[in-house]
């Protein structure tokens, strides 16, 4: 089966924001929007993206805070976030998707499908929740980071983000995602923290009907498997799968078997 070619950076004016995104695959295919986790930019999904077949449209951004797209003044909310997420499907003309999102993207995903039910056509929820840890976690968390800054908090978030075995075994692809997550600008960060800190998205999760699966890491200790589970247990038919081997990120450390289960989830979709 094809698979995908990324297509080339470009930028786009969303809710007064200016976004980076990239488009792949079939601009006439099925739309799969992809949204990304705290610390992370676009190209965490990359080795997922070309695993895909090539008859989808694929579609990443970087949320408003990360990587190239900016920050307007004043706080965030995960509805924010869903808000610029449906914005730039409309500047680009996209009607209807599914989306894929990881930890705070899956969030995103989420309030993406509660604000928009008949636009997401199914949903992608990879190591995330409806609600992730306590308020006082992600509290210390800006106040840290407005302190110092990301990089005295890099070595422990990694931990948080690979197993073991992927740090040993992966020395430069560790240091690239730990120079990603450092350069991440500190107010952007902090204003996601605060939104993940601020959102219980329990209730409008528990009333979604839309196609679902839940995908943990074994190895994840962010957001551990029984909150995923949690998740899938929330949505009607939500499927879950829980992969070995894995910390905070499958799409990074485990592409083959997460870009087999969202294939096979796409294709019951839209079978050929």
């Amino acid at each position: 089966m094809p698979e995908n070619t990324l297509g080339p950076m470009r930028f786009a004016s969303v809710n007064g924001t200016t976004i980076r995104y990239r488009l792949s695959g079939d601009p006439s295919g099925p739309v799969v929007i992809f949204a990304n986790s705290l610390g992370t930019d676009l190209t965490v999904w990359d080795d997922v993206a070309t695993r895909l077949p090539d008859r989808f449209s694929l579609l990443g951004f970087d949320k408003r805070g990360h990587g190239l797209s900016a920050l307007p003044a004043g706080s965030v909310t995960i509805q924010d976030y869903a808000s610029d997420l449906l914005g730039l499907a409309d500047h680009l003309g996209l009607t209807t998707f599914v989306v894929c999102g990881v930890s705070v993207g899956g969030m995103i995903a989420q309030a993406t499908a509660a604000a928009a039910p008949g636009r997401v056509r199914g949903l992608v929820l990879c190591n995330t929740g409806a609600k992730i840890g306590p308020p006082e976690i992600w509290s210390d968390r800006i106040a840290a980071v407005e302190k110092g800054g990301l990089e005295p908090l890099a070595d422990a978030v990694m931990e948080r983000w690979f197993t073991p075995a992927f740090r040993e075994n992966n020395p430069e692809k560790l240091a690239g995602y730990r120079a990603m997550l450092s350069r991440t600008p500190a107010l952007g960060y902090a204003a996601t923290c605060a939104a993940i800190r601020d959102a219980d998205l329990t209730a409008a999760t528990s009333a979604l009907s839309v196609p679902t699966v839940c995908i943990a890491g074994e190895g994840d200790l962010a957001t551990p498997p029984a909150l995923v589970r949690s998740l899938a247990d929330l949505i009607d038919g939500a499927a879950y799968h829980e992969l070995p081997e894995c910390g905070h990120i499958p799409s990074v450390e485990q592409p083959e078997i997460c870009a087999d289960i969202i294939t096979r989830f796409l294709l019951a979709l839209d079978p050929d």
